[in-house]
């Protein structure tokens, strides 16, 4: 079977032309993530109010907000989390198959929708919504049998 591509020469060459062609079609069928979606998308929304306790917070800015976010397609769950300081954050859970940015999109326009709810301090200082992709992208395993490469050989040559 070689001998055919060793006495033709031009139908090697047409043979590595047609697979390489191939190749380059389908570069652009393959998928865009290797890996399947193993942690739902999430939406974080931040916000401030000065002053206030962790209770105060919860009764006049949470529950608003999270009565207006409640019911976004493909939402699964919420959940939220205030501090004395003034601070709290929303966190919600969507399905695998929800689409990141449209999410971001709809929890964004639910909070518009209930912003003149809020205090007018919190309407001040702003409320902060993005997008959080917990999913690892690359792993690395390094690999030595020397008695040199240790953790701290790998730990003082990662910081350089």
């Amino acid at each position: 079977m070689f001998k055919r591509f060793l006495y033709r020469p031009v139908l090697a060459i047409v043979l590595s032309l047609i697979i390489v062609f191939i190749g380059i079609l389908s570069i652009f069928t393959l998928p865009v993530a290797q890996f399947p979606q193993i942690v739902p998308p999430q939406v974080i929304v931040f916000l401030t109010f000065p002053g206030a306790s962790a209770d105060v917070l919860l009764q006049s800015t949470i529950v608003p907000l999270e009565q207006s976010i409640n019911g976004v397609p493909g939402m699964r769950y919420i959940t939220s989390s205030s501090t004395s300081a003034g601070e709290a954050t929303i966190q919600v859970f969507f399905d695998l198959d929800t689409d990141p940015n449209n999410a971001v999109v709809q929890v964004k326009t639910r909070i518009d929708q209930a912003i003149n709810k809020l205090p007018p301090l919190v309407q001040l200082e702003g409320v902060i919504v993005q997008v959080v992709q917990p999913s690892m992208l690359m792993y690395i395993n390094i690999y030595g049998e020397g008695k040199g490469f240790d953790e701290k050989f790998l730990f003082i040559t990662m910081q350089m």
